[in-house]
Protein backbone atom coordinates (compact mmCIF):
# COMPACT_ATOMS: atom_id res chain seq x y z
CA UNK A 1 0.00 0.00 0.00
CA UNK A 2 1.31 3.74 -0.90
CA UNK A 3 1.50 5.53 2.13
CA UNK A 4 -0.98 8.20 1.19
CA UNK A 5 -3.51 5.52 0.41
CA UNK A 6 -5.98 4.70 2.74
CA UNK A 7 -8.14 1.25 3.21
CA UNK A 8 -11.65 1.77 2.33
CA UNK A 9 -14.29 1.99 5.05
CA UNK A 10 -16.49 -0.25 2.84
CA UNK A 11 -14.38 -3.36 3.03
CA UNK A 12 -13.20 -3.11 -0.99
CA UNK A 13 -9.82 -3.75 -1.27
CA UNK A 14 -7.41 -3.03 -4.46
CA UNK A 15 -5.83 -6.31 -6.37
CA UNK A 16 -2.40 -5.64 -7.91
CA UNK A 17 -2.11 -8.53 -10.64
CA UNK A 18 -4.07 -11.32 -11.29
CA UNK A 19 -5.42 -13.15 -7.86
CA UNK A 20 -3.59 -16.54 -6.34
CA UNK A 21 -5.02 -19.95 -7.93
CA UNK A 22 -6.93 -21.92 -5.32
CA UNK A 23 -4.22 -24.63 -4.16
CA UNK A 24 -6.60 -28.21 -3.79
CA UNK A 25 -6.22 -29.13 -0.46
CA UNK A 26 -7.50 -32.19 1.52
CA UNK A 27 -9.08 -32.65 4.83
CA UNK A 28 -7.86 -35.29 7.13
CA UNK A 29 -9.56 -34.72 9.92
CA UNK A 30 -12.02 -32.21 11.94
CA UNK A 31 -12.90 -31.19 15.20
CA UNK A 32 -15.28 -28.62 16.44
CA UNK A 33 -14.86 -27.43 20.29
CA UNK A 34 -17.11 -24.83 22.23
CA UNK A 35 -16.18 -22.69 24.94
CA UNK A 36 -17.95 -20.32 26.64
CA UNK A 37 -19.45 -18.38 23.50
CA UNK A 38 -16.64 -19.29 21.02
CA UNK A 39 -16.50 -22.27 18.77
CA UNK A 40 -13.00 -23.36 17.96
CA UNK A 41 -12.61 -25.97 14.53
CA UNK A 42 -9.46 -27.52 14.38
CA UNK A 43 -9.02 -28.85 10.58
CA UNK A 44 -5.82 -30.73 10.07
CA UNK A 45 -5.39 -30.08 6.06
CA UNK A 46 -2.85 -31.17 3.03
CA UNK A 47 -1.87 -29.77 0.27
CA UNK A 48 1.22 -30.09 -2.26
CA UNK A 49 3.28 -28.07 -0.06
CA UNK A 50 2.42 -29.89 3.04
CA UNK A 51 0.09 -30.93 6.23
CA UNK A 52 -1.02 -27.96 8.56
CA UNK A 53 -3.51 -27.54 11.20
CA UNK A 54 -6.11 -24.64 10.70
CA UNK A 55 -7.40 -23.30 13.63
CA UNK A 56 -10.58 -21.21 13.19
CA UNK A 57 -12.10 -19.06 15.77
CA UNK A 58 -16.11 -18.03 15.42
CA UNK A 59 -17.67 -15.39 17.67
CA UNK A 60 -20.93 -14.80 16.42
CA UNK A 61 -20.29 -15.60 12.89
CA UNK A 62 -17.01 -13.72 12.77
CA UNK A 63 -14.34 -16.05 12.15
CA UNK A 64 -10.28 -15.39 12.78
CA UNK A 65 -8.05 -18.25 11.29
CA UNK A 66 -4.34 -19.56 12.16
CA UNK A 67 -2.54 -22.16 10.41
CA UNK A 68 0.11 -24.16 11.89
CA UNK A 69 2.40 -26.29 9.42
CA UNK A 70 3.12 -29.65 10.52
CA UNK A 71 6.37 -29.07 11.43
CA UNK A 72 5.25 -27.06 14.19
CA UNK A 73 2.84 -29.02 15.85
CA UNK A 74 5.06 -29.99 18.50
CA UNK A 75 6.45 -26.99 19.60
CA UNK A 76 2.96 -25.70 19.11
CA UNK A 77 1.70 -28.27 21.31
CA UNK A 78 4.71 -28.11 23.62
CA UNK A 79 3.88 -24.18 24.65
CA UNK A 80 0.37 -24.68 24.86
CA UNK A 81 1.10 -27.28 27.60
CA UNK A 82 3.33 -24.97 29.00
CA UNK A 83 0.62 -21.78 28.98
CA UNK A 84 -2.04 -24.66 30.54
CA UNK A 85 0.35 -25.62 33.42
CA UNK A 86 0.95 -21.90 33.99
CA UNK A 87 -2.61 -21.19 34.09
CA UNK A 88 -3.08 -23.79 36.51
CA UNK A 89 -0.59 -22.37 39.20
CA UNK A 90 -0.53 -18.54 38.57
CA UNK A 91 -2.91 -17.31 40.97
CA UNK A 92 -5.41 -14.91 39.47
CA UNK A 93 -4.73 -11.50 39.96
CA UNK A 94 -7.69 -9.42 41.91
Amino acid sequence: MISNERPSPYGHHKIYGSPKPAVAEDTLRAETIHIERKSFQFTLKQNPRGRFLRITEDVGGRRDTIIIPAPGLEGFKKLLDEMVKASAEIPPKH
